[in-house]
Protein backbone atom coordinates (compact mmCIF):
# COMPACT_ATOMS: atom_id res chain seq x y z
CA UNK A 1 0.00 0.00 0.00
CA UNK A 2 2.93 2.46 0.83
CA UNK A 3 4.91 1.69 -1.82
CA UNK A 4 1.91 1.50 -4.60
CA UNK A 5 1.44 5.51 -2.68
CA UNK A 6 4.77 6.21 -3.29
CA UNK A 7 4.68 5.28 -6.99
CA UNK A 8 1.62 7.18 -7.73
CA UNK A 9 3.20 10.13 -5.93
CA UNK A 10 6.11 10.09 -8.30
CA UNK A 11 3.95 9.82 -11.43
CA UNK A 12 1.76 12.73 -10.00
CA UNK A 13 5.37 14.75 -9.72
CA UNK A 14 6.66 13.62 -12.83
CA UNK A 15 3.88 14.06 -15.09
CA UNK A 16 3.58 18.14 -13.52
CA UNK A 17 6.85 18.45 -14.32
CA UNK A 18 6.18 17.20 -17.80
CA UNK A 19 3.51 19.74 -18.68
CA UNK A 20 5.59 22.27 -17.12
CA UNK A 21 8.29 21.96 -19.70
CA UNK A 22 6.01 21.86 -22.46
CA UNK A 23 3.84 24.83 -21.26
CA UNK A 24 7.75 26.44 -20.85
CA UNK A 25 8.67 25.66 -24.35
CA UNK A 26 5.40 26.50 -26.22
CA UNK A 27 5.51 29.55 -24.67
CA UNK A 28 8.79 30.21 -25.68
CA UNK A 29 7.75 29.41 -29.56
CA UNK A 30 4.99 31.75 -29.38
CA UNK A 31 6.73 34.29 -27.68
CA UNK A 32 9.07 34.85 -30.80
CA UNK A 33 6.01 34.59 -33.04
CA UNK A 34 4.38 37.82 -31.06
CA UNK A 35 7.90 39.45 -31.51
CA UNK A 36 8.06 38.66 -35.10
CA UNK A 37 4.37 40.11 -35.69
CA UNK A 38 5.46 42.68 -33.39
CA UNK A 39 8.32 44.16 -35.59
CA UNK A 40 6.13 43.55 -39.10
CA UNK A 41 6.08 47.18 -39.70
CA UNK A 42 9.57 47.52 -39.08
CA UNK A 43 10.61 45.15 -42.10
CA UNK A 44 8.08 46.93 -43.92
CA UNK A 45 9.27 50.44 -43.20
CA UNK A 46 12.69 48.64 -43.79
CA UNK A 47 12.28 47.47 -47.07
CA UNK A 48 10.37 50.14 -48.47
CA UNK A 49 13.29 52.75 -47.72
CA UNK A 50 15.83 50.04 -49.36
CA UNK A 51 13.38 49.73 -52.43
CA UNK A 52 13.50 54.23 -52.50
CA UNK A 53 16.81 53.92 -52.45
CA UNK A 54 17.17 51.78 -55.46
CA UNK A 55 18.86 48.63 -53.04
CA UNK A 56 17.25 46.10 -54.69
CA UNK A 57 19.89 43.43 -53.41
CA UNK A 58 19.54 44.63 -50.17
CA UNK A 59 15.98 43.95 -50.37
CA UNK A 60 16.67 40.10 -51.67
CA UNK A 61 18.63 39.57 -48.29
CA UNK A 62 16.41 41.13 -45.95
CA UNK A 63 13.58 39.24 -47.33
CA UNK A 64 15.52 36.62 -47.42
CA UNK A 65 16.34 36.30 -43.84
CA UNK A 66 12.81 36.97 -42.67
CA UNK A 67 11.87 34.28 -44.61
CA UNK A 68 14.47 32.14 -42.38
CA UNK A 69 13.25 33.72 -39.10
CA UNK A 70 9.26 33.16 -39.78
CA UNK A 71 10.26 29.55 -40.96
CA UNK A 72 11.49 28.97 -37.32
CA UNK A 73 8.75 29.73 -35.75
CA UNK A 74 5.47 28.83 -37.91
CA UNK A 75 3.35 26.60 -36.72
CA UNK A 76 4.44 23.35 -39.56
CA UNK A 77 2.27 20.19 -38.00
CA UNK A 78 -1.58 20.48 -37.80
CA UNK A 79 -2.73 17.25 -36.41
CA UNK A 80 -6.48 18.67 -35.41
CA UNK A 81 -5.55 19.01 -31.38
CA UNK A 82 -4.29 21.98 -30.73
CA UNK A 83 -2.05 21.31 -27.72
CA UNK A 84 -0.39 18.23 -29.59
CA UNK A 85 0.08 20.43 -32.04
CA UNK A 86 2.14 22.93 -29.54
CA UNK A 87 4.20 20.48 -28.06
CA UNK A 88 4.88 18.66 -31.91
CA UNK A 89 6.00 22.01 -33.06
CA UNK A 90 8.07 23.14 -29.76
CA UNK A 91 10.15 19.60 -30.18
CA UNK A 92 10.44 19.85 -34.29
CA UNK A 93 12.02 23.47 -32.88
CA UNK A 94 14.29 21.67 -30.38
CA UNK A 95 15.28 19.43 -32.25
CA UNK A 96 15.92 21.83 -35.70
CA UNK A 97 18.21 23.76 -32.40
CA UNK A 98 20.22 20.51 -32.45
CA UNK A 99 20.96 19.74 -36.07
CA UNK A 100 17.75 17.13 -35.72
CA UNK A 101 16.04 16.21 -39.06
CA UNK A 102 12.62 15.59 -37.84
CA UNK A 103 9.88 14.29 -40.16
CA UNK A 104 6.57 14.74 -39.26
CA UNK A 105 2.76 13.00 -40.61
CA UNK A 106 0.19 13.51 -37.93
CA UNK A 107 -3.47 13.48 -37.96
CA UNK A 108 -5.57 12.31 -34.81
CA UNK A 109 -8.95 11.17 -35.98
CA UNK A 110 -11.90 12.93 -34.49
CA UNK A 111 -12.66 9.36 -32.57
CA UNK A 112 -10.19 9.72 -30.99
CA UNK A 113 -10.84 8.96 -27.18
CA UNK A 114 -7.25 10.05 -25.95
CA UNK A 115 -7.44 13.11 -23.83
CA UNK A 116 -5.07 16.27 -25.09
CA UNK A 117 -2.78 15.64 -21.81
CA UNK A 118 -2.39 12.12 -22.31
CA UNK A 119 -1.29 12.64 -26.05
CA UNK A 120 1.13 15.48 -24.37
CA UNK A 121 2.22 12.90 -22.49
CA UNK A 122 2.77 10.32 -25.24
CA UNK A 123 4.68 12.08 -27.38
CA UNK A 124 6.82 14.29 -25.25
CA UNK A 125 8.38 11.14 -23.44
CA UNK A 126 8.87 9.84 -27.17
CA UNK A 127 10.15 12.84 -28.55
CA UNK A 128 12.30 13.72 -25.35
CA UNK A 129 13.82 10.74 -25.33
CA UNK A 130 14.64 10.38 -29.52
CA UNK A 131 15.76 14.06 -28.88
CA UNK A 132 18.13 13.43 -26.20
CA UNK A 133 19.50 10.04 -28.47
CA UNK A 134 20.18 11.71 -30.80
CA UNK A 135 22.24 14.09 -29.19
CA UNK A 136 24.45 11.57 -28.51
CA UNK A 137 25.66 10.68 -32.06
CA UNK A 138 27.11 12.79 -35.20
CA UNK A 139 25.60 15.15 -36.96
CA UNK A 140 25.26 13.10 -40.07
CA UNK A 141 23.61 10.44 -38.40
CA UNK A 142 20.67 12.12 -36.54
CA UNK A 143 16.74 11.44 -37.57
CA UNK A 144 13.73 11.21 -36.18
CA UNK A 145 10.21 10.14 -38.07
CA UNK A 146 6.63 9.98 -36.47
CA UNK A 147 3.72 9.17 -37.61
CA UNK A 148 0.38 9.36 -36.10
CA UNK A 149 -3.44 8.35 -38.18
CA UNK A 150 -6.10 5.56 -38.20
CA UNK A 151 -5.11 2.15 -38.78
CA UNK A 152 -8.61 0.39 -39.53
CA UNK A 153 -10.49 1.43 -36.37
CA UNK A 154 -7.72 2.23 -34.62
CA UNK A 155 -5.27 5.36 -33.66
CA UNK A 156 -1.71 4.12 -34.65
CA UNK A 157 1.48 5.78 -33.62
CA UNK A 158 4.72 4.93 -34.75
CA UNK A 159 7.70 7.11 -33.79
CA UNK A 160 11.40 5.66 -35.08
CA UNK A 161 14.80 7.57 -33.87
CA UNK A 162 18.46 7.39 -34.81
CA UNK A 163 20.35 5.78 -31.68
CA UNK A 164 23.65 3.99 -30.24
CA UNK A 165 23.68 0.51 -29.83
CA UNK A 166 21.18 -2.04 -29.11
CA UNK A 167 19.80 -1.48 -25.30
CA UNK A 168 18.77 -4.63 -23.48
CA UNK A 169 15.78 -4.58 -21.16
CA UNK A 170 15.98 -5.32 -17.25
CA UNK A 171 12.40 -5.68 -15.56
CA UNK A 172 10.66 -5.02 -18.50
CA UNK A 173 12.36 -1.27 -18.97
CA UNK A 174 15.15 -0.65 -21.60
CA UNK A 175 18.38 -0.09 -19.74
CA UNK A 176 20.30 3.41 -20.09
CA UNK A 177 23.25 5.28 -19.61
CA UNK A 178 21.11 8.19 -19.16
CA UNK A 179 19.73 7.62 -15.75
CA UNK A 180 16.41 6.26 -14.53
CA UNK A 181 13.90 9.24 -15.59
CA UNK A 182 14.36 8.00 -19.68
CA UNK A 183 13.20 4.52 -18.68
CA UNK A 184 10.46 5.89 -16.14
CA UNK A 185 9.25 7.95 -19.49
CA UNK A 186 8.55 4.72 -21.44
CA UNK A 187 6.86 3.30 -18.31
CA UNK A 188 4.65 6.22 -17.95
CA UNK A 189 3.71 6.04 -21.97
CA UNK A 190 3.06 1.99 -21.28
CA UNK A 191 0.87 2.93 -18.45
CA UNK A 192 -0.90 5.66 -20.66
CA UNK A 193 -1.85 3.74 -23.25
CA UNK A 194 -3.10 0.95 -21.49
CA UNK A 195 -5.38 3.35 -19.89
CA UNK A 196 -7.40 3.30 -22.92
CA UNK A 197 -6.61 -0.02 -23.78
CA UNK A 198 -4.02 -0.27 -26.08
CA UNK A 199 -1.24 -2.11 -26.93
CA UNK A 200 2.63 -0.20 -26.92
CA UNK A 201 5.52 -1.89 -28.07
CA UNK A 202 9.27 -0.60 -28.49
CA UNK A 203 12.15 -1.90 -30.13
CA UNK A 204 15.58 -1.10 -29.67
CA UNK A 205 18.38 -2.08 -32.40
CA UNK A 206 21.85 -0.85 -33.40
CA UNK A 207 21.56 2.57 -34.84
CA UNK A 208 17.57 2.56 -34.49
CA UNK A 209 15.10 2.78 -31.52
CA UNK A 210 11.35 1.89 -33.04
CA UNK A 211 7.75 2.48 -30.28
CA UNK A 212 4.60 1.80 -32.06
CA UNK A 213 0.84 2.36 -30.73
CA UNK A 214 -2.33 1.35 -31.30
CA UNK A 215 -5.57 2.56 -29.53
CA UNK A 216 -9.27 2.29 -29.84
CA UNK A 217 -10.63 4.46 -31.42
CA UNK A 218 -14.27 5.58 -29.53
CA UNK A 219 -16.17 5.19 -32.44
CA UNK A 220 -16.69 4.03 -35.90
CA UNK A 221 -14.65 5.21 -38.67
CA UNK A 222 -15.56 7.77 -41.29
Amino acid sequence: MLFQKWIDRRIEAYQSELIRRYCDEVQSMYAKMRGWRHDYHNHIQALQASMALGNYEDVKRYLSELNEDLTNVDTTVKTGRVMVDAVLNSKMNIAAQHGIPLNVKARIPEETAVSDVDLCVILGNLLDNAIEENRTLSPEARFIRIYIGRKNTQLYLALTNAAGKKREKRGGVFASSRGADHGFGLSRVAGTVRKYGGLFSADSEDGGFTAEILIPLAGPAA
